[in-house]
């Protein structure tokens, strides 16, 4: 059903403004990568003995392993040289728009008027609400290659969860292949502060993985019955709940571009729940 599928997004939306917030205020941000990803593959572990493997998507979860590697790594380099609140705008609102296109492309999906409106709307909203934010060139650079990287582990994924046997098999294999794969890899690289900063902050980093494996399992389940044009930029909706909490509980402060930002998109996302 449409309905419950952009309902998935939304929720998916919120769940990862907070996953990324854990993220944010971690003091080693890499480490905090490697902890949050080895937890949710942690957590797939016992589900890949239930669920068939994803034969016809190994081509897909290949392509998103590489590309989330980039993306996991330009979040990261995002988040260490910018605010959240002005660094995840960027990032955010970039994606849906490349998501969109490399849907019709690619996967056939439609992009009807009142989806690109309802993107466009999202899309305009985020970038309103970046206004006043000094992003140097480097916050820049990584905000725009994660939301790039965004958008292509997105068309990547919604290929591979509609390719596999059943959606479960992907979206179990995807967390378990992705989140042990990366997260070792990052905690390889940073050698024994990982494991020392494991110690004070594996509680915390486990929570984020968790709900980060709900955050876009809920979004691959959406993606396995609607099109992407429509769907992506729902879970942008998660900026307005970043924004929330980087006031609230990362003490950065509100502007008047943050409020009129928040609105259009508020205004995108109904357009986009009302579409077909």
């Amino acid at each position: 059903m449409p309905e419950i599928a952009a309902l998935l997004m939304i929720v998916s939306g919120a769940i990862h403004a907070s996953v990324n917030a854990v993220l944010k205020s971690g003091p080693d941000k890499l480490a905090s990568r490697a902890l949050i990803d080895m937890s949710g593959g942690l957590l797939a572990l016992p589900a890949i003995f239930f669920f068939p493997a994803p034969d016809g998507a190994w081509g897909w979860l290949l392509g998103s392993f590489v590309v989330h590697g980039v993306y996991f790594l330009a979040l990261v380099k995002a988040f260490e040289v910018a605010d959240m609140s002005a660094s995840y705008p960027v990032m955010r609102g970039t994606a849906p728009v490349f998501a969109a296109m490399g849907a019709v492309a690619f996967l056939g999906d439609a992009l009807t008027l009142p989806v690109a409106i309802g993107m466009g709307l999202v899309t305009t909203g985020i970038v309103l609400s970046m206004i006043g934010k000094n992003l140097t060139a480097p916050a820049l650079f990584w905000s725009l290659l994660t939301g790039i990287a965004v958008a292509t582990y997105t068309v990547l994924d919604a290929g591979g969860v509609r390719a596999a046997p059943t959606t479960m098999s992907y979206i179990a294999w995807a967390f378990f292949v992705l989140g042990f794969g990366i997260g070792a890899a990052f905690g390889a690289w940073r050698g024994r502060a990982f494991v020392t900063y494991a110690q004070t902050h594996w509680k915390s980093c486990a929570t984020a993985g968790a709900a980060g494996v709900v955050s876009y399992g809920l979004a691959m389940f959406a993606y396995a019955t609607g099109d992407v044009p429509r769907l992506a930029p729902l879970r942008e909706s998660s900026i307005l709940f970043a924004l929330v909490i980087a006031v609230l509980f990362l003490g950065e402060r509100p502007d008047r571009y943050k409020i009129v930002g928040g609105v259009v998109i508020f205004a995108g996302v109904v357009t986009l729940l009302l579409s077909r």
